[in-house]
């Protein structure tokens, strides 16, 4: 299917009128659940029989769930597995558990919907780890620069049990949340429209004295210093106005962000540092789960981890088919249409930003955050521990290729 996605038929009007009628989340439920093209016709249909199924009985449980700005288009786009995650949960579970979806920044955006989830304004949420860390700092263990080598070291670490205790445990101990699942793509740096006509960026020292906008991770902010890329703070809902204005040269975030994200019309080159986390995950108010009966505490876990396989073969797919993050490009992609053009720095180019940033080899700027991270942990080396894990498997894994396990009962030894 070309971008032109399944909904791009029917008009914002249109769903609006539909989820009036059958409610949100039935209608992002049915459109989600079809496959292939769909007309205003098939999605009507579609919703009142969602509907009907979704409210055939009563639910024991009500779980409000804000995606800050996703919904069924772009989460066709960015596999982050939200819906997938929502759908397969009351299926499982016969609808004793109902969700209700709430995307498009309606109830939370990016920096905000870690917060509302710890204050009980929802109960489960969609974000990035690295917008998450304002409200919930643990989440920088995530993003210590070249820790992991690859998307396959990444999806390797979120399937092992040590992920359990080095990031799981520690996080809802102190911030109150269980981290469920999440997508896989490693940061770079979108430069905008003035590097349009510029030849595509093959050097690290190209990039160097840019002006690029951060997350909310401090940990970041670190590693954009080291190279010298100049982070400035501006909210994800602002980075489009910021980029299309000239107001910063680029952005550090990841690919499909940037297409899911409708930024592709103001980026020229989407290039390829990989420097830390990009990681879009799915997290649920830790009093909420441990509220539910043990047999649906077990479908929760049992529903992230479906998805959670979901998540690592569809988006490794979305990448190459529809975001056009390959090379070559192929035709109808997001990027392609748009002109955006990948530049995937040479290893050599990658292992000297590492020499540059990482706590491996440039340990001083990174000694007070890791210090708080380790403690906070109980008094494990998180780096270090994390680091060795995501050295598991061998460096030229795929990412669609690495084992999916069940990370809350497998065992490390």
């Amino acid at each position: 299917m070309k971008v032109a996605d399944k909904l791009a038929g029917i008009s914002r009007r249109d769903l609006f009128r539909l989820s009036s009628r059958y409610g949100l989340t039935s209608t992002l439920f049915a459109a989600a659940a079809f496959t292939g093209t769909l007309t205003l016709a098939d999605l009507a249909r579609a919703a009142e029989s969602t509907y009907k199924k979704r409210l055939a009985k009563k639910a024991r449980h009500t779980l409000k769930f804000g995606a800050a700005g996703f919904n069924a288009r772009n989460l066709l786009v960015e596999r982050a597995g939200a819906l997938q995650f929502a759908l397969d949960l009351e299926e499982r579970t016969d609808g004793e558990i109902r969700v209700e979806f709430i995307g498009d920044n309606q109830i939370c955006g990016q920096l905000s919907c870690v917060k509302k989830a710890q204050q009980g304004i929802i109960d489960i949420y969609a974000a990035s780890t690295q917008n998450s860390a304002g409200g919930a700092p643990y989440l920088n263990v995530l993003d210590y620069a070249y820790m992991f080598p690859s998307r396959a070291a990444q999806y390797h670490f979120f399937y092992h049990p040590g992920s359990q205790r080095i990031l799981r445990d520690p996080l809802e101990k102190r911030h109150g949340i269980k981290f469920l699942f999440t997508h896989a793509e490693l940061r770079g740096i979108q430069l905008g429209l003035k590097w349009k006509n510029a030849p595509t960026v093959t050097r690290l020292e190209e990039l160097f004295g840019t002006k690029n906008r951060v997350t909310g991770t401090q940990l970041g902010r670190i590693a954009m210093q080291l190279l010298n890329l100049n982070p400035v703070p501006i909210a994800w809902e602002e980075t489009l106005d910021a980029l299309k204005q000239g107001l910063i040269d680029g952005a550090e975030t990841w690919a499909s962000a940037v297409a899911y994200a409708n930024m592709s019309p103001v980026v020229a080159q989407s290039v390829d540092l990989r420097f830390f986390c990009g990681t879009e995950h799915t997290a649920m108010r830790a009093k909420v789960f441990d509220s539910l009966e043990g047999s649906l505490q077990d479908a929760v876990m049992e529903s992230a981890y479906l998805t959670q396989v979901h998540v690592q073969a569809a988006n490794e797919a979305s990448l190459v088919k529809t975001v056009g993050y390959s090379e070559p490009q192929l035709p109808g992609t997001i990027f392609e249409e748009n002109g955006v053009r990948p530049a995937f720095l040479a290893e050599e180019e990658i292992r000297k930003a590492e020499q540059m940033c990482s706590p491996e080899f440039n340990p001083d700027p990174w000694a007070a955050w890791r210090e708080r991270l380790d403690k906070w942990a109980g008094g494990i080396d998180t780096y270090a521990e994390i680091h060795r894990i995501a050295r598991e498997i061998p460096v030229d894994t795929k990412p669609e290729n690495v084992e999916p396990r069940r990370w809350w009962k497998a065992s490390e030894a």
